[in-house]
């Protein structure tokens, strides 16, 4: 039989699943997203300051970093708690670092673009962003209620 090509080969060798968001993804998400907010924070203090200042956009810029430095400490311990899988509740958690992961992405993203003079259309997607970091949240609260399986 020849080899298959495109689509259906990668479909048929599993290649085009998504990676399981177990411990390993988490820890790897909080670390890029911990090394990606320090270096934006720096370059919006240093490189971008008097641009975003003359455009009145340095407060939103100092937002996207402080969300997405918040968020990606905030996935250290989600990591844990699913490498450790002890307390119950890893489905939720990991539902709780995928809205982060996305939240950050849309909330902070946007926000970044928009001060750097982005279209106009990012100003109501970075609610969406938001509203993912919310869930993410009540994601935690609800499986810190949820008991472990034995």
């Amino acid at each position: 039989m020849p080899p298959r090509r495109g689509t259906e080969a990668c479909f048929a060798r599993n290649l085009c699943k998504p990676a399981p968001m177990n411990h390993r993804t988490v820890l790897l998400a909080a670390g890029i997203l911990g090394a990606t907010g320090v270096a934006l924070g720096a370059y919006g203090a240093h490189a971008l300051r008097a641009f975003l200042m003359e455009r009145g956009m340095s407060v939103a810029w100092e937002t996207a970093v402080r969300y997405h430095l918040w968020h990606a400490i905030a996935l250290l311990p989600l990591g844990v708690w699913l490498r450790v899988d002890a307390f119950g509740g890893e489905r939720l958690a990991r539902w709780a670092a995928g809205c982060w992961i996305a939240g950050v992405v849309v909330f902070s993203g946007s926000l970044y673009l928009l001060a750097l003079g982005g279209p106009r259309w990012l100003g109501p997607v970075t609610p969406l962003g938001g509203l993912a970091l919310v869930a993410g949240w009540l994601f935690v609260a609800v499986a810190a209620f949820t008991k472990k399986k034995t």
